[in-house]
């Protein structure tokens, strides 16, 4: 109830109106969200960097109405990839097509995605294609599938593992050599394409963990690269100890090296655990959102955790 009601409302027009001009709303979504330009958000890499974590950066945004919307957020993403390579972080770039104009029209889109492919693999990057919910997710791989055939290898993407089918699209994944960052899932699905209960999605979660792993080790446990941005087979997107000691678990188990699995997470929540893993000598990836579209992800953070929820509401309180 609590998850869908705010999941429901970070799609509402009249609910980002009322809340985004509230005035406590940036300094509640601020934990979440680096800042609003590219040079917040490399100054909160560079701080990432000096404790030993790694970035990916994201310019916020999704489901863009307008083709100039679309090439607009694809220029913001060229932007973010000089800074990238201009500052020297250690980060890479994550987006969402949907951005980009994958709802508004397929060429389009593709356009765009090339744009940046191009423009990463002439800066030494690597980009990661965001899941979003599930009506997209054929087209979503389709396009990843479409960006490789043309090329581009540094290029991967995510897979949720509350949908039912998401074994079968990691195992086709792992065939063409693809890095996937596993999440558990953060859109309002039906129970048709996805588990309703929370335990299946936990327990799905390890035996993905598991598949991937085997993937790891049949391609030799490919290790994160030196500049840090391009990541091993297997990225843990989660802040869920017992799937983070799974996975340390069942890695270990196989012989798999600490520098051939990624843990992530989300920037402003749990930096003590980011910090612990990262000082087992694990490459810990923090997810570093920033623009002024803060609003619907800024609305996802607090549907995954009541505490998120609380926070939000101690801002009222605040001068």
């Amino acid at each position: 109830m609590f998850r869908a009601l705010f999941i429901s409302l970070s799609k509402a027009m009249w609910a980002q109106r009322l809340i985004t001009n509230l005035p406590f709303a940036w300094r509640a979504a601020s934990r979440f969200v680096a800042g609003e330009t590219p040079t917040a958000a490399i100054r909160a890499v560079k701080e990432l960097n000096d404790k030993g974590i790694l970035a990916t950066l994201d310019h916020l945004g999704e489901n863009t109405t307008l083709p100039a919307e679309a090439v607009q957020a694809a220029d913001e993403i060229l932007i973010i990839i000089d800074e990238i390579n201009r500052s020297g972080v250690r980060s890479n770039v994550s987006i969402k097509l949907s951005q980009i104009g994958l709802n508004l029209d397929g060429e389009l889109c593709r356009q765009n995605l090339r744009r940046i492919l191009e423009r990463a693999k002439a800066t030494g990057n690597y980009i990661r294609i965001d899941m979003e919910d599930s009506p997209v997710t054929d087209k979503t791989l389709g396009l990843l599938t479409w960006a490789r055939e043309q090329g581009f290898t540094d290029v991967g993407t995510v897979i949720q593992s509350y949908l039912f089918r998401s074994e079968a699209d990691i195992r086709s994944l792992l065939a063409q050599g693809v890095r996937v960052r596993l999440v558990k899932g953060a859109y309002r699905e039906p129970a048709s394409v996805a588990f309703p209960k929370k335990s299946d999605v936990d327990a799905n979660y390890d035996h993905l963990t598991d598949v991937l792993l085997d993937g790891a080790l049949a391609a030799a446990s490919p290790v994160i690269s030196a500049d840090g941005r391009t990541p091993p087979i297997l990225a843990v997107a989660s802040h869920d100890e017992a799937r983070i000691a799974y996975a340390r678990t069942a890695a270990h188990q196989r012989g798999i090296p600490e520098s051939a699995i990624e843990f992530q997470m989300l920037y402003g929540i749990r930096r003590d655990l980011q910090e612990s893993l990262a000082q087992a000598g694990y490459p810990v990836r923090v997810y570093v959102p920033y623009g002024t579209h803060w609003y619907p992800y800024f609305m996802r953070r607090l549907a995954e955790r009541p505490a998120n929820f609380w926070f939000f509401l101690s801002n009222l309180f605040k001068k």
